[in-house]
């Protein structure tokens, strides 16, 4: 809409005012004019009777109109009701019963006059009625006796009510009766059963009906049925039994019609109105409807099915509704039909409505009054609220039929005529006055518009102008050229210029100039094009699972003088940004997506002159709803059916349905999945174990993730038996050296069968085949002792309860306990080449369990030197390691375990061995630094000095010692000595025993000849002097050297010394 600029040319923008191309001439109010009602209440006025009563009617004209009213075709005297009273400058009557009065007394057809000294103006007849709901007769209604499977109507009959009131069925405990194909209320309000079931015994059944205007709610006593039935209903074998009529006994029959009864009906409706046709039909099973028309198709576009089809609703019917309708009813035994004729009736309706009439003095002109209808209606016309007939004559005005014809009008053919057309369907009624003005051209908007437009787009100038005679209008442009009409322009009756698409030169000052034989008038407007406002980069519709933070992008280009305003709703309202939504220039933010944001989302971009909206949709992938009203059927000894209904998929489909079971005696209060079912159903057979007190619940699954869980079924027992089977998961291992611990996974609540559970624990030597050792266990594991290391075992877990033992269980092989293992056999290292060294070794001869691995540590070391320790962990298969060395110098020691559960045994040390250059060089880097190598060299010293001293005090004393006359006699006591049993001993006698020789390593070497002594000798004749004991005894080698047999005798060894000494 354009606003209004005042000149000078403001800034301000304004909308461009676009007016009805017909509307009719306004008169401006500071000009004389006859009445015009400008408000009234409607024809059928119903009130609350608790209110005060308000009868509207408002009206225009110059000088302002006069009112009265009245009741029943007969004047209403305001003035003496003391309850009525009616508003200032208004027709509108006030009827007050603050002070007491019953409404009822008011009921009546009302009709309001305004009147001044042009004419007299009517509104319609308005029929006051006042509401009312009357209480609902109380009755003492008996059960109602039924066989079932056979049709039953409960009969309503709501008291009458003003308006009609709402029906609707509930149980005496306030529960809505639930209604489906089967059992459905009518139109009428009637509870209707196609085939009665023993199920419906389970509740009453009560009418109920709200009125309106005093919102109450009146219930009917209630019905109760009394079902004749072959079978009981608890029967559970045959609740949810796939042909459950004939599972019950119920015989089939084909369809008849309960509502409309018979074959044929016919139904009246008024044009415009919506038609509802209803088809009820009883029979077993369950007959299904379908709708027809005879002779073409159901109007699509306004026909849709109600109450399961039972009814077909046509909204705003026409004339080309009119025909045959009908309703098919059908089920496996046959099928019936029942044909409806439908009449389309119309009340009055306007073909050519009569406008108000303004002429200047001597001009003609006409009032055209046209209506149609079924019947059709007929038309009455009267002058200021009196029948044409009975007014004055008037030579300038003539009748024919719709029409008025008037010719050279003159002042005193000013008046309000009424056009009243009715049938027996209803009436319409019409003023129009005719006014005789003589009135220059005069402008009625605000002079010099600015009005700013968007460019392309279709836009209409408006002019207001009045005169009488009605001027003619005319546009021009920038005060130049010739009239505008035609091409781009079109002018309108009223004065209206449209441009028919805006484009940038058109921009510019338009003048509007109205003219009549009275003079003219002109206004000027200034037109501004604007550049469109565009959402260029337009949100997507996005499906998005719940958590994740979507983007909705929203990039607008507008006018740069324009101010913008960028805006989001959510389903067409606007949408409140919260704490997890960022809202920016050029896009929405939602930040951990909610299932409640799902919805439409408009980016709404707007100026001051134009807007652009973009919409997109939001799809939430959220977890299903959880689903409910769970529902036991079919009870077996070993097995049920679970029947539950769907919650919402929330958007995406549900793939499965997990069953899940809870049971009070093993594990109570925890959920255990009973089973797996496709989305596809609602309804499984549950395969059930002895002696369970079960309880269920279902999960729905998609691809977000898991619903809630549903709430609990109720509770099914079944019957005990003996075990079907026996614990799994037996083993026999040892916790130490000199025990075995045999486990076993407890049976659960569904393997158990009955109470008491237990389990018979039994085992022996496997190798010895001795007897059976047993004993009772209630737990889960029992302990072996004293047992040997690391033996096998023959076990067996068997389970009973008090109906018996299980199936005779498998043998399972244990162990006692590990222990350290021994050592690992023939450690072996090789030095193929200077680079690498290979290990290789043989399993321990005792591994005392089971090998789970060796653990080699090896360190390199040179002398003293030693390197960092390595660590290597082999698998208990492997026997072989090859090291690589760092250096061709260093050496390596190696130390190996074997290992089991209980840790690394006995260990084996072996070092690399060493090569000749090696050994060479770390005995010359090392000797001298060596223990060994100190301690002899310490005692080698400590037996010269004893020598030294032996020596120094025998040479003093001069001592003598035995001396055998043949080297080949051994020394004994009868040898010949001197008298003192001893000889004397020289310098030169400090020599070995005959034919020996000590080493340096304490060994006694067999001498090759006898000429040792004379090396040690000093004469070249291997003689000693002066008692010539031993000359000729030895004789002196020539092929030594002369320095070393002329040796001083100081310089004995000390090592022949010690064997002289012996």
């Amino acid at each position: 809409m354009a606003r209004p600029q005042h000149p000078p040319w403001g800034p301000a923008a304004v909308l461009v005012c676009l007016l009805g191309l017909g509307r009719a001439i306004e008169i401006p109010m500071d000009l004389s004019q006859p009445p015009t009602i400008t408000k009234q209440s409607v024809k059928d006025h119903i009130v609350d009777p608790r209110d005060n009563i308000l009868i509207e009617c408002e009206a225009k004209g110059n000088p302002a109109p006069t009112f009265h009213w009245t009741r029943n075709s007969r004047f209403f005297n305001v003035a003496k009701d003391p309850r009525v009273s009616m508003r200032r400058r208004s027709g509108t009557l006030v009827i007050d019963f603050r002070s007491g009065g019953r409404p009822e007394e008011y009921e009546g057809e009302y009709q309001c006059f305004a009147r001044n000294k042009f004419g007299t103006a009517l509104s319609n007849r308005i029929r006051l009625q006042v509401s009312k709901s009357p209480l609902w007769p109380k009755e003492n209604l008996d059960p109602v006796v039924v066989q079932e499977g056979a049709p039953l109507t409960l009969q309503c009959n709501p008291p009458p009510g003003l308006p009609s009131p709402v029906i609707f069925w509930m149980s005496s405990a306030m529960e809505p009766i639930a209604q489906d194909k089967r059992v459905s209320q009518g139109h009428n309000g009637d509870l209707y059963f196609s085939n009665v079931m023993a199920q419906d015994m389970q509740t009453d059944y009560s009418c109920n009906a709200r009125f309106h205007f005093t919102h109450t709610i009146q219930q009917k006593n209630p019905f109760t049925l009394k079902v004749l039935t072959n079978h009981p209903y608890n029967d559970s074998s045959l609740r949810n039994h796939p042909d459950m009529y004939s599972a019950r006994g119920v015989a089939e029959r084909t369809p008849s019609f309960m509502y409309p009864q018979g074959t044929a009906s016919s139904q009246m409706v008024l044009r415009g109105t919506d038609l509802l046709l209803e088809c009820i039909a009883s029979g077993v099973p369950t007959p299904d409807i379908a709708w027809y028309k005879k002779g073409g198709d159901l109007p699509s576009d306004k026909a849709k099915f109600e109450n399961f089809n039972k009814a077909l609703r046509i909204a705003s019917v026409s004339e080309e509704d009119s025909g045959e309708y009908f309703c098919l009813a059908s089920n496996k035994m046959g099928s019936t039909r029942h044909t409806i004729s439908v009449r389309v009736k119309a009340a009055p309706y306007w073909l050519d409505e009569p406008q108000n009439l303004i002429l200047a003095p001597g001009e003609d002109g006409r009032l055209v009054c046209r209506a149609s209808g079924n019947p059709k209606p007929t038309v009455q016309w009267m002058v200021n609220g009196e029948p044409l007939q009975s007014a004055p004559p008037n030579p300038n005005r003539e009748v024919a039929g719709d029409t008025i014809i008037f010719r050279d009008t003159q002042i005193s053919s000013r008046a309000v005529y009424q056009c009243n057309t009715s049938n027996e369907h209803g009436y319409l009624l019409a003023n129009a006055f005719v006014s005789v003005l003589d009135v220059p051209p005069r402008m009625l908007s605000p002079r010099n518009q600015l009005i700013r437009v968007i460019l392309y787009n279709r836009t209409r100038l408006d002019c207001p102008f009045f005169g009488s005679p009605i001027p003619t209008l005319r546009w021009f442009k920038n005060g130049q050229g010739s009239n505008l009409d035609g091409g781009n322009y079109h002018v309108y009756e009223n004065g209206s210029l449209e441009i028919r698409m805006i484009r940038k030169e058109d921009q510019g000052i338009y003048t509007c100039v109205a003219t009549n034989i009275l003079g003219k008038a002109e206004n000027q407007v200034r037109l501004e094009v604007k550049d469109p406002t565009r959402i260029f980069r337009m949100p997507e519709d996005q499906v998005v699972k719940r958590g994740t933070t979507v983007q909705l992008e929203c990039r607008v280009k507008h006018d740069p003088s324009l101010k913008l305003t960028v805006s989001w709703l959510k389903d067409d309202e606007p949408l409140y940004i919260g704490n997890r939504m960022k809202r920016e220039d050029d896009s929405l933010t939602i930040f951990g997506v909610a299932e409640r944001d799902q919805g439409s989302y408009t980016c709404f971009a707007s100026t001051e002159l134009d807007q652009d909206l973009a919409k997109a949709y939001l799809t939430v992938l959220g977890r299903p709803d959880r689903p409910r009203d769970l529902e036991l059927t079919d009870l077996a000894e070993r097995s049920v059916r679970l029947t539950w209904i769907p919650g919402d998929d929330n958007n995406s489909p549900i793939t499965d349905y997990v069953v899940q079971f809870e049971e009070d005696q093993f594990q109570p209060g925890v959920w255990h999945d009973h089973s797996k079912f496709p989305g596809s159903v609602n309804s499984a057979v549950l395969q059930l174990s002895p002696y369970v007190n079960y309880q269920f619940r279902v999960i729905a699954v998609n691809e977000v993730g898991s619903s809630h869980p549903s709430l609990p079924s109720e509770r099914y027992r079944t019957s005990g038996a003996p075990p079907e089977s026996n614990p799994s998961d037996v083993k026999g291992e040892g916790t130490r050296k000199n025990n075995m611990e045999i486990t076993w996974t407890p049976m659960n609540a569904t393997s158990a069968f009955g109470p008491n559970l237990r389990y018979i624990v039994k085992w022996r030597r496997r190798e010895t085949r001795e007897t059976w050792n047993n004993v009772t266990v209630w737990g889960s594991r029992y302990v072996v002792g004293q047992t040997p290391v690391y033996v096998p075992y023959e076990i067996r877990v068997q389970a009973e309860n008090d109906f018996g033992k299980g199936p005779e269980p498998d043998t399972i092989i244990g162990y006692s306990g590990e222990d350290l293992p021994s050592a690992p056999r023939r450690f072996r290292v090789r030095q193929p080449n200077p680079e690498v060294i290979n290990l290789e070794w043989d399993h321990p001869e005792h591994p005392n369990g089971i090998l789970i691995g060796y653990t080699l540590r090896y360190v390199p070391f040179n002398g003293t030197k030693v390197g960092k320790q390595i660590v290597e962990n082999f698998s208990p298969n492997q026997t072989k390691f090859t090291v690589q060395r760092a250096d061709p110098v260093s050496r390596y020691r190696f130390t190996l375990s074997a290992r089991t559960q209980v840790g690394s045994g006995e260990a084996v040390t072996e070092e690399s061995p060493a090569s000749p250059n090696e050994a060479y060089t770390n005995n010359q880097a090392d000797i001298a630094t060596q223990g060994w190598f100190i301690g002899l060299m310490c005692a080698i010293a400590l037996l010269v000095l004893i020598l030294l001293i032996v020596c120094f005090i025998k040479r003093s004393r001069g001592g003598k010692y035995p001396v055998r006359e043949k080297k080949d006699l051994p020394l004994g006591p009868e040898d010949p000595k001197e008298e003192d049993g001893s000889f004397d001993y020289s310098d030169e006698d400090n020599k070995p025993l005959q034919g020996s020789q000590t080493s340096l390593d304490g060994t006694i070497k067999q001498q090759e000849s006898d000429d040792s002594l004379v090396d040690y000798g000093e004469g070249g004749e291997g003689q000693f002097n002066e008692d010539g004991s031993f000359i000729g005894q030895y004789t002196v080698r020539k092929d030594k050297d002369e320095t070393e047999g002329n040796e001083s005798s100081e310089a004995t060894s000390p090592v022949n010394a010690i064997y002289s000494l012996a």
